[in-house]
């Protein structure tokens, strides 16, 4: 007997409800939901553009990024937290502001080893229908209403991610980023992967898209897995310092008359 497949669409009104009261929520959830009412479009657009505007005045003067990504659901005493502090600390000395998404675990532990040597420290936060605070070791953040806005700033100031251990948003982000490399859309900049035993079932699944021809052999050369702190920083320095002749301190000038705050160090 052929199973009974729901409807598509709410047929009654208090379906109806029920789905614009979901959508109201968010507005993600709008903007994704299909067509709205014409006004509702335009009013969305404006929040996106909005949710740009904020995000380049906020971090357009935080300096050179590096991008640390990983679960925000490891505490203080679980090993990723402690290797990614280390992390965040070492990218701090080599010059870089480390910048995450602003939230607990990983996020966390990055921003505090920046803080740990007196390094610069940001956060690109997002509004979640349960709330997610900024942590406490950020000099300056932003908090975004859309999650496409968050990831294109989180592209937008860094020159190499470090992708710790990490759930769905992790892997999206180091997924996203590879695409956007092997397309050509952004320069070959480094994918450091730390976590070499949490990683190790991805490695063969990369293997099997190389024969079946999804990828080609050189698309998982666009990676560096490791444990080491000192390797990966190796890999920044080459892959990302001396690629785009950064300077240590490479931060524009901000204008105090034009409303233009930067980080105070």
């Amino acid at each position: 007997m052929p199973a009974i497949l729901p409807p598509p669409f709410p047929t009654t009104s208090e379906d109806k409800n029920a789905e614009e009261s979901y959508r109201c929520e968010v507005d993600d959830r709008h903007l994704i939901s299909g067509p709205n009412r014409r006004l509702k479009e335009l009013s969305l657009l404006f929040k996106v553009v909005r949710d740009f505007f904020n995000g380049f005045r906020g971090l357009h003067f935080v300096g050179p990024c590096i991008t640390v990504f990983g679960s925000a659901r490891f505490k203080e005493d679980h090993p990723s937290y402690q290797l990614a502090r280390q992390m965040g600390a070492a990218i701090a000395k080599l010059g870089f502001t480390v910048i995450t998404g602003g939230g607990p675990g990983i996020m966390e532990a990055a921003n505090r080893g920046a803080k740990d040597v007196n390094g610069r420290s940001v956060g690109c936060n997002i509004e979640l229908p349960f709330e997610q605070s900024h942590n406490p070791y950020l000099d300056k953040w932003v908090t975004m209403k859309y999650f496409f806005v968050r990831k294109v700033l989180l592209l937008k100031y860094s020159y190499g991610f470090v992708m710790m251990p990490g759930g769905f948003g992790t892997m999206d982000e180091m997924f996203e980023s590879l695409t956007l490399i092997q397309t050509g859309k952004i320069k070959n900049f480094p994918v450091v992967v730390m976590g070499t035993e949490f990683w190790a079932p991805m490695k063969p699944f990369l293997d099997h898209m190389v024969k079946c021809g999804t990828i080609s052999p050189g698309d998982i050369d666009l990676m560096l897995f490791t444990d080491s702190i000192d390797e990966a920083i190796d890999y920044l320095t080459h892959r990302a310092v001396k690629q785009f002749g950064l300077r240590r301190h490479c931060i524009p000038v901000s204008n105090p008359l034009l409303g233009e705050k930067g980080l105070d160090r």
